[in-house]
C-alpha cells in the first residue's frame, strides 16, 4: 500500500516508522500549502492518504484529497463544525473517508465499555459523572476529541445532557493521552481509565484504518466501529 502522509508531525513520523513493518510505503509527505502545490503529483500516486494535521487545515486537506479521488483516513480532531458538510460531500460524490477521534484499539474498547456503563447508570442520579483528559503540551484542541466522544456516548446511552458533563483538560510534558471517566456518589466512586503509553497504538490504528479503507469496495464514511465489527 502506497501512503501519502498529510501532516508530518509526531503522528506522521510514528505512522511512517510503523508502515514499513507492515509492508507499506510512504511515498510522500505534505506539511504545508507549498508542499501540497509541489508534491501533488506524488500524492496522486498513493493508494490512500493519512491525515494528521491541525484543526485549521484538516478540512482543506480532506477536500483536496477528494478532488484527487484519494481515500482519506483523518485523525485530526477539532473540526466538528464542518463534519456534516464534509461527510455529505463524501457520500454524494462517492469518496471514501475514515474518521476517528482516537485510533487506539484499546481506547475504542473503552468506548464500548463507556457506552455500557452509561446504560447501567441511566437514572442513577446519585452518581455525578465527569471526564478528565491529559495530553502533551503540543495538542491544539481542548477538550480532546476523545473526551468529547466519551461525553457524547454518556449523553446518548445514559440519558444525561451532554452540556452537564464536566470535562477537565490538562496539558503536561509529552503525555501521549490519558482519559478518565468518573462516576462519584456519596458512597463510592467508579472509574474507567485509558492511558496511552506511546503513539504506537494510535499509529497502528491509523494504518489498520487505511488497510480497511483501501480493501473496502463500497465508498462512504467509516469509523473505528466499522473496523472493529
Amino acid at each position: 500500500m502506497n501512503i501519502a502522509l498529510i501532516g508530518y508531525g509526531r503522528m506522521g513520523h510514528a505512522i511512517e516508522a510503523l508502515a514499513g513493518e507492515r509492508g507499506h510505503r510512504v511515498i510522500c509527505t505534505v506539511d504545508s500549502l507549498a508542499e501540497w502545490n509541489e508534491r501533488e503529483p506524488l500524492v496522486c500516486q498513493a493508494d490512500v492518504a493519512i491525515e494528521f494535521s491541525t484543526p485549521a487545515t484538516a478540512v482543506a486537506n480532506i477536500r483536496r484529497c477528494f478532488d484527487l479521488g484519494l481515500p482519506v483516513v483523518c485523525g485530526t480532531t477539532g473540526w466538528d463544525d464542518d463534519y456534516d458538510i464534509v461527510a455529505a460531500r463524501c457520500r454524494a460524490e462517492s469518496h471514501a473517508l475514515f474518521t476517528a477521534s482516537n485510533f487506539s484499539l484499546g481506547m475504542n474498547i473503552m468506548f464500548r465499555l463507556n457506552e455500557r456503563l452509561a446504560e447501567l447508570m441511566r437514572g442513577r442520579s446519585q452518581y455525578a459523572v465527569s471526564i478528565a483528559e491529559t495530553h502533551h503540551i503540543h495538542k491544539l484542541d481542548a477538550p480532546s476529541g476523545t473526551a468529547l466522544s466519551l461525553a457524547g456516548q454518556i449523553a446518548d446511552h445514559g440519558g444525561r445532557p451532554q452540556e452537564s458533563i464536566p470535562i477537565e483538560s490538562f496539558r503536561e510534558g509529552e503525555v501521549p493521552g490519558t482519559h478518565v471517566v468518573t462516576y462519584r456518589s456519596a458512597e463510592d466512586t467508579l472509574t474507567l481509565t485509558h492511558e496511552a503509553h506511546s503513539r504506537q497504538g494510535l499509529a497502528l490504528g491509523a494504518l489498520l484504518a487505511a488497510e480497511f479503507l483501501v480493501a473496502k469496495k463500497e465508498k462512504g464514511v467509516y469509523t473505528m466501529k466499522d473496523l472493529l465489527d
